[in-house]
Order: C-alpha cells, then sequence, then structure tokens
C-alpha cells in the first residue's frame, strides 16, 4: 500500500531548501505524489509564489489546526520545570522556544488530508522512491530512520530519574530515540484522548525527561514512548547490504549522477542536520561559502532555472570557520550570537 502524501514544514527563510527538496522529490517520485508544506509561521510569499506552478504542492492552510497544536505544546512546555523560564532568559521575551517547529505535528491531525505519509524537513535531497520504507507501514505505525541513539542526550534529560519508568534500560532507551526530521507515520496516531493522555503524564512528574533544546523532536520521541505507538527505525531494522548513512556529516558518500551512494548503496535521503539555513542562502545569493555536499544541493536547487545557478568568483569559504577574537568578545559582550 503506497503512502499519500509528503509533508514538509517551510518558511520563506527555507526557501532555497524547499525548493531543492521539491525538485529532487520530484526526479525520483514524479509529480503524482502530493506534497503539503506545513507553515513554520506567517513568512511565505515566495513559497507561495514557486509552488503556484506545480499543482502537486500546497500550503497547509488550516490556521485552527495548527493553533490547537501550538496550544497543546505550549501546555506541554509550562509543566516542564525550568523550560519557559530558560527560554525568557535567554531570549528577553516569554513563550515557547521555535514554536513553529512543533507545527509539523499537524501531520497527526485526524482532518489531516493524508491518512499514510512521510514527514521530511526542509533541508533534506531525496534520492529514492521509499520503497524501503513503505512496506514497514503495513506493521509499524511510525518508522524513523536514523542513528540518534549516538546522542540521546538532544532528546531526553538523561539525570532524570523518571526515564526508569518510561524505558527498562539505557540500551531500551537509545533503540527508541529518533530524529524528527524524517519520519512515516499514520493520520490520527496523537488525537486529542492521546494528547490528554500525553499532558496527564507529564503533569504527574514525566515533564522532567524532556530536553528543551530539542523542542519538537523531544515531545514527539516522548510521545511514541508513552503512548507505546508500534514503532521501527530503518537503522535497526533494514538489513545492512540496504541500510545507509543519510547525514551530511557523513564524508564518504558518492556521487553518482547526482545521486549519493554509501559504498555503493543508494541513499534515501541526505539530511543536512545542523547546517544553518543561512548557509544555503548565502550561496544562492552569491557567496562562496562552502559546506558539505553543496554543489549537489545546487544542483537540485537550480535544477529548472540553470542559468540562476551563482557562478562563485572568489575563493571558497567553509562555513564553519574558528570563532575570531573579536567574535569571541561581541559574544562575551551579547553583542552577537
Amino acid at each position: 500500500m503506497a503512502i499519500d502524501g509528503i509533508y514538509t514544514l517551510a518558511n520563506d527563510v527555507v526557501y532555497d531548501q524547499v525548493v531543492a527538496l521539491i525538485n529532487s522529490i520530484e526526479v525520483h517520485l514524479g509529480t503524482e505524489i502530493p506534497i503539503c508544506i506545513i507553515p513554520y509561521d506567517d513568512r511565505l510569499d515566495r513559497v507561495r509564489q514557486e509552488i503556484a506552478r506545480r499543482p502537486h504542492v500546497f500550503v497547509l492552510d488550516a490556521p485552527e489546526r495548527i493553533e490547537r497544536w501550538q496550544d497543546f505544546v505550549s501546555q506541554v512546555w509550562k509543566l516542564h520545570p525550568t523550560a519557559m523560564e530558560t527560554w525568557e532568559k535567554r531570549r528577553g521575551t516569554p513563550g515557547v522556544d521555535r514554536l513553529g517547529a512543533h507545527n509539523r505535528l499537524c501531520a497527526f491531525d485526524t482532518e489531516s488530508p493524508f491518512e499514510r505519509f512521510i514527514y521530511l524537513d526542509a533541508d533534506m535531497l531525496v534520492f529514492d522512491n521509499f520503497d524501503k520504507v513503505i512496506p514497514y507501514l503495513d506493521r509499524y505505525d511510525f518508522i524513523a530512520y536514523d542513528f540518534q541513539r549516538s546522542n540521546p542526550e538532544n532528546i531526553y534529560d538523561l539525570k532524570s530519574p523518571r526515564l526508569n519508568s518510561l524505558f527498562e534500560s539505557d540500551s531500551d532507551m537509545r533503540s527508541q530515540v529518533f530524529c524528527s526530521g524524517f519520519f512515516a507515520s499514520k493520520r490520527g496516531i496523537i488525537g486529542p484522548e492521546q494528547r490528554q493522555k500525553i499532558l496527564d503524564n507529564l503533569a504527574s512528574g514525566d515533564a522532567e525527561v524532556l530536553f528543551p533544546g530539542s523542542v519538537d523532536q523531544s515531545i514527539l520521541n516522548y510521545s511514541v514512548a508513552k503512548l507505546k505507538i508500534s514503532y521501527c527505525n530503518l537503522s535497526w531494522e533494514l538489513p545492512n547490504e540496504e541500510k545507509t548513512g543519510n547525514s551530511a556529516h557523513s564524508p564518504h558518500f558518492q556521487n553518482r549522477d547526482n545521486v549519493l551512494y554509501d559504498r555503493g548503496k543508494r541513499l534515501t535521503f541526505l539530511h543536512y542536520i545542523g547546517v544553518s539555513s543561512k548557509y544555503f542562502n548565502r550561496a544562492c545569493a552569491g557567496e562562496n561559502i562552502d559546506f558539505p555536499y553543496r554543489d549537489l544541493f545546487l544542483h537540485y536547487r537550480y535544477l529548472h532555472e540553470p542559468e540562476k545557478r551563482p557562478k562563485f568568483t572568489s575563493p571558497p569559504q567553509y562555513y564553519k570557520q574558528p570563532p575570531t577574537f573579536l567574535d569571541k568578545v561581541l559574544k562575551k559582550l551579547k553583542l552577537k550570537t
């Protein structure tokens, strides 16, 4: 059984990335599968203009659904012992940090357009048709594909004793954590009753296990574990002859005809996790800023308008430059972030 559509989360800040993502999906899956863009916020003018000529791509114009989920996550983080206070102290303004990032949870809404779906962050490129992923939706309600188990501290507060009531052991916890940048799932598995159950359990003391640095990712991990949603991570499930990495920080992938391979095995997708959107924007604006697999990104970004692809004339500057003395001084004085 196929999926009904693909979700992503975007606004005009990630315009260049979402264009590249959509182009890569069209190349490797065609233009028949619907793509729904969940708004990160109201900055969507360029995105709307771009997708006007793509009838299979649309924006989720459902503010009442977004508000419903934002109200839920606001209740979640108010239950956390330190999150709201920490965020307000750091930013100088009250409210949930990166509230728009939580909007991806709208994919689970009981009124959402897709019954079976795949969610992809905008900072991804697709190289395959998800034939390795889709069959698992017949057996599980939630599918991940990553190696987040190496960094569970980015999901949960590992010092919390409440984790012992959520997982049987450290290895059990590591086998269940996942990155929220990619997942395949089903409509309605986190409905109103499930959300209330989550809030009740968090209010009873579980809220302390959440890691405020990962916002939506921590909530989604906790929800899947607490609700005992049937789950698998393809980094465990796939046979070794099919399994690949998918992080842009892996330097060994090989590019063959604008498709990446991991030791001869075709990647399903590449995730530019941890590479800020500002570097993509600067490169597309003509600045010779380099980052992993940049030329591959530029290929898909300018697939339909190669004449607009930037031609770099200055020496490349790698995006991870060590801070200068002035940078350190300004940061210490809180004049630079």
